[in-house]
């Protein structure tokens, strides 16, 4: 448990700052709302209506969500896999190699599909 007490005291020390943070902004914040504050915001465009039961999302949204995902992965195998580059040796090449061209196929999928181009 002594190995774990500064991780915790960490931790407590953090949630301690971002609640006092958040409880004191509204406290001592200005208080001058309007219309216009509270309005969704949708990256300066007028905000667009939807359906009560919610609406149906562009292609879009999806293939951004997986280019994401693609190279979120991609980054957590890439980063232990140099540090420990010296240990694997020819093994760990070839594999990172199968991995990197798995990777690169999602993201000829993506580029063919349209997801990289933003109009």
């Amino acid at each position: 448990m002594n190995a774990y007490a500064p991780i915790l005291v960490l931790g407590a020390l953090g949630a301690g700052f971002a609640i006092f943070s958040v409880f004191m902004a509204s406290i001592v914040g200005p208080k001058r709302y309007n219309r216009a504050k509270l309005e969704a915001y949708e990256c300066g465009i007028e905000p667009t209506p939807q359906p009560a039961g919610g609406g149906r999302f562009p292609i879009k949204y999806y293939l951004t969500a997986m280019l994401f995902i693609v190279f979120d992965i991609e980054i957590v195998f890439l980063y232990p896999w140099a540090v420990t580059f010296d240990a694997l040796g020819l093994f760990g090449l070839v594999e990172m190699l199968l991995f990197v061209l798995t990777v690169f196929v999602a993201y000829a999928y993506v580029w063919r599909r349209g997801g990289l181009e933003w109009d």
